[in-house]
């Protein structure tokens, strides 16, 4: 039941007041002890002469008000407003008897993402994808999302959701063929949500539906793929000769062709110095001039484009990167172009000097790839085989801080990703026959027959 509301008192007429772009008529009226003022409108007067107004002659315009015609717009907004406020607060009530629902409480969450936990801008729009109502478009392109979420709980109240009705929509996914790390990563959204809103100073819930739920295994991570360094180059060559574009399209002017040709000469080196420093390629996108020392061999990675959007780095740390020779010679390459090299200015750019676009980046590195005749990788294969090919020749941890990771663990899939040299040696030698062990003999004093002949 809502609570007595006392009748809304609007002042005994409008009142004028000037400004500096004419006078206006306002009104004034108290609801529940909350004071009110609206704008009705030009007011149609004039000075009295006596630091007063008066009504002007003659009729009206069209947008001006009379001191009846602001007296009764005056009485219409009081009741309009009365009446609006009536159901905000009858809404209010019934969302305090009943609790937030769950589409509201993932609005909470997102908010809670945003900030407070500072939730990267490409994280975010992957939950929001998540969270959307079904047929909800795509910020880009032409996909609208199923909202399957929003439409299994949505609506409920998240204080009535039970662990059955969780596990009832996980069940779902998986009957529609959704893979298991789809299903967990719903899972864990769901667990995410009410583990916020079980907080405190947050919404006060008493307890996570999503927790007695069953976490689905997921099949082992890929084994891990890269191009060596032979293969690099062939990719970039590929990249620089402008393999990867149409060749069917009309010819273009000079200046175009002249464009073109520096912006495959970038993608070129992009490829390099992202196989040769396993920078991410958020980190590439972000990468500026004055991060580059080539005088002392040193790359400072601090920044990162998530989204089009500039923030630090994945593990919010800065790491300093020795350059390898193959990566300075690339940088080296890209600082004699004729424009975009000052301090401040990105190292890989656009026509107008601007962050390349990571979507269409990524386009034109499977076509390179094509092109060079190489197997399909992502681009992230890159960052790959950086990790893979120094885990050859130092140990886990300075692996760990050359990529920037914040986990060993995830330094490990690097260890064994193709075989050391030295690997096969120790190999080779503790298999390696040795004349001084003595043959096996039977009680008898006989070669016995299992290891006769054999080495």
């Amino acid at each position: 039941m809502v609570g007595a509301v006392t009748i809304p008192q609007p002042s005994s007429t409008p009142f004028l007041r000037a400004r500096a772009s004419g006078v206006f008529w306002y009104a004034k009226w108290s609801r529940s002890g909350v004071q009110v003022n609206r704008a009705l409108g030009r007011a149609w007067v004039e000075p009295d002469g006596r630091g007063g107004w008066r009504r002007r002659r003659g009729r009206p315009p069209e947008g001006t008000l009379t001191e009846a015609e602001a007296t009764a717009r005056m009485l219409e907004l009081v009741s309009t407003h009365d009446a609006e406020q009536t159901q905000l607060e009858a809404e209010a009530s019934e969302r305090q008897r009943r609790g937030i629902t769950f589409r509201e409480l993932a609005a909470d969450w997102l908010v809670y993402l945003e900030h407070e936990k500072g939730a990267k801008p490409s994280t975010l729009r992957d939950y929001r994808w998540l969270l959307a109502e079904r047929g909800q478009p795509h910020d880009r392109g032409t996909g609208r999302s199923p909202g399957l979420l929003m439409a299994s709980l949505g609506d409920r109240p998240a204080r009535a959701i039970t662990t059955r009705e969780v596990a009832e929509h996980l069940r779902r996914l998986d009957a529609s063929g959704a893979s298991a790390r789809t299903v967990n990563k719903h899972r864990q959204v769901i667990l995410a949500m009410f583990n916020c809103g079980m907080r405190e100073d947050a919404l006060g819930l008493t307890h996570n539906p999503a927790a007695a739920t069953t976490k689905r295994r997921e099949p082992p991570p890929a084994v891990l793929d890269f191009y060596e360094p032979d293969e690099v180059e062939r990719l970039a060559r590929a990249a620089a000769g402008g393999l990867h574009r149409d060749v069917t399209r009309r010819v273009i002017e000079p200046p175009e062709a002249a464009a073109r040709r520096t912006e495959d000469a970038q993608d070129a080196e992009l490829y390099r110095i992202a196989a040769y420093t396993g920078l991410r390629l958020g980190e590439l996108l972000a990468l500026r001039w004055e991060d580059v020392h080539l005088n002392d061999r040193r790359l400072v990675v601090h920044r990162a484009l998530s989204d089009r959007t500039e923030g630090p780095t994945k593990s919010w740390q800065a790491r300093f990167l020795p350059i390898a020779d193959p990566a300075a010679e690339a940088f080296v390459r890209l600082s004699g172009r004729v424009d975009f090299t000052s301090p401040s200015d990105y190292v890989f750019c656009n026509r107008l000097g601007r962050p390349l676009d990571g979507s269409a980046l990524r386009r034109r590195f499977k076509r390179a790839a094509a092109a060079a005749d190489l197997r399909a990788l992502r681009f992230h294969a890159l960052r790959h085989g950086a990790g893979s090919l120094v885990a050859r020749e130092t140990d886990a941890r300075w692996v760990q801080g050359f990529l920037g990771h914040s986990k060993i663990t995830t330094t490990e899939r690097y260890l064994h990703a193709k075989a050391r040299s030295e690997d096969l040696d120790r190999l080779n030698r503790a298999f390696r026959a040795r004349s001084d062990v003595p043959e096996a003999r039977s009680s008898t004093g006989e070669k016995s027959s299992q290891f006769a002949g054999k080495t």
